[in-house]
């Protein structure tokens, strides 16, 4: 695998990472969310400190996460039900 090694930061914390030369982008754009995020909780709700933003950032996060699970789930056994529809109509027409 193609490694190399980034820079990014967190809440102003560098962090030095090996990543897959193909996930640079989406790491630093991930990096970028975070902070947004962070940013975000810390203008909009009281806080006491920073661990308080990274799991409030971390439970927005996680829960988009999951959401988007159950809306793949969901579209997978939709599209499976109607490929096995459309394979019984060709089934019925080649027999």
């Amino acid at each position: 695998m193609d490694e190399i090694t980034i820079n990014i930061n967190i809440m102003d914390k560098p962090y030095r990472l090996s990543v897959a030369r193909a996930d640079e982008e989406k790491v630093r754009k991930a990096a970028a969310l975070i902070n947004e995020r962070v940013r975000f909780y810390a203008k909009h709700y009281a806080y006491k400190n920073d661990q308080d933003l990274l799991a409030m950032t971390a439970l927005q996060l996680a829960a988009t996460v999951v959401k988007n699970e159950n809306d793949i789930a969901f579209k997978d056994q939709h599209l499976e039900r109607k490929l096995n529809e459309m394979n019984a109509l060709l089934s019925d027409q080649l027999a």
